[in-house]
């Protein structure tokens, strides 16, 4: 394998890392800014929100240069919201660097696997493709735990500024080892948007909005939740994280195998159990070892609806890689956005740190009603395409 996977690699561990880290430090920064729990959790929002609408914005951008230039302009973009952030005197510039960070992450994603299928043989994409978001999953053992533990331990602005020398690091082995190969034959964004008309891609990246929102709703308040509720020290949240981050590795390869075998009825599975998982989180937030036990079932059925929702889009989408991965990875942050917001609204209205859970099981069973509702649309139309086939003209059939 090319030592280029290496530097997708850990420019998808630093975005992994960014996008998730505020999860586990928003009692620091909301007690820092003198602002409120729901108001702190806007770090996700926004963010999620930039991803959304950067995505096809950076992508499209991305059809006018090399993919290594657009790759290198995206991680520069990374570095300079995580200094913003890292610095920023109030919430208001902090949110602005979260915004200019979040630019990236779509297109970032989208292009870096499209680039992977590229350096490597026929026979080895599927494996490049998994070096590559190797990173983003390592993020979540890792990446966000010990970003947690040092701004517990040394503040916020720490963990902030080491990220942005993450990205540095990922922006020099960038221009290192990616090869400067020519901007696609043929890439043009008519092209990619054209090849989205198919009326199932929108259904199904909304069942990725509603499906892993679903875990957002949870995740994003999991601080307040595990230390208000169940009782947790707050240097517990790095180690619960470590277990969250475990149940999303293991959701994800064992979801990523079976869907290959059958996409559909994994999905079904996945956010039928996140939906129970979710719900039963409400009561299971009151108990230490019940609380931490769900956590990793949460990241468990949450992360194994990853695989079959990416495919699912993928395989609707014919003609469009580059395009439909990127607005995938905007279906996803759309929800986690949905979620989050939704989620500081409960918890205004008095309902509770443990409200969001209600909020995100909603959503997984809402994205399971789609996902039947799409199967019996595809259904429906391959019945009609077949009762509607008028056989061959007379002209061709054969007499005796």
């Amino acid at each position: 394998m090319p030592l280029a996977l290496l530097a997708l690699a850990i420019g998808a561990f630093g975005l992994g890392t960014t996008e998730f880290i505020p999860t586990g430090l928003l009692p620091q920064i909301a007690t820092d800014f003198q602002i409120s729990i729901p108001t702190a959790g806007l770090l996700v929002t926004v963010y999620a929100l930039g991803v959304v609408f950067g995505s096809p914005l950076m992508t499209a951008l991305g059809t006018k240069m090399s993919r290594k230039r657009i790759l290198l302009l995206l991680m520069a973009l990374f570095v300079l919201g995580s200094l913003l952030s890292a610095l920023a005197p109030n919430f208001g510039l902090m949110l602005a660097g979260r915004i200019v960070t979040s630019l990236a992450h779509g297109a970032y994603f989208g292009i870096g696997v499209v680039l992977a299928t590229e350096l490597v043989a026929p026979e080895k994409k599927a494996n490049a493709i998994a070096i590559t978001l190797t990173g983003l999953t390592v993020a979540n053992v890792a990446g966000v735990p010990l970003g947690t533990y040092i701004g517990q331990a040394a503040g916020w602005r720490v963990t902030f500024t080491l990220v942005a020398a993450l990205g540095v690091i990922a922006l020099l082995a960038l221009a290192k080892f990616v090869p400067a190969m020519p901007r696609p034959e043929g890439a043009h964004l008519r092209h990619e948007i054209a090849a989205l008309r198919n009326p199932q891609v929108p259904l199904a990246m909304a069942i990725t909005v509603l499906g892993f929102g679903g875990v957002f709703a949870a995740i994003t308040y999991i601080a307040p939740m595990m230390t208000w509720v169940a009782g947790f020290s707050e240097g517990s949240l790095t180690w619960l994280l470590i277990l969250l981050g475990i149940g999303m590795v293991i959701g994800n390869l064992a979801s990523g195998r079976l869907a290959d075998r059958a996409l559909m009825p994994m999905l079904y599975v996945a956010l039928g159990g996140l939906a129970v998982v979710l719900a039963l989180f409400t009561f299971t937030a009151h108990n230490k070892i019940l609380a931490a036990i769900t956590i990793m079932l949460v990241g468990a059925f949450g992360f194994a609806t990853v695989p079959p929702l990416n495919k699912r889009v993928l395989d609707q989408a014919h003609g469009a890689p580059t395009l439909a991965s990127a607005l995938n990875v905007g279906a996803f942050n759309l929800g986690n956005a949905l979620s989050a917001w939704l989620g500081g609204l409960v918890i205004s209205a008095g309902f509770g740190y443990t409200a969001p859970n209600w909020v995100g099981a909603l959503m997984a069973a809402a994205a399971l009603g789609l996902a039947l509702w799409s199967t019996a649309l595809e259904r429906r139309g391959r019945r009609t395409a077949v009762t509607t086939d008028p056989g061959p003209a007379p002209s061709q059939l054969t007499t005796r």
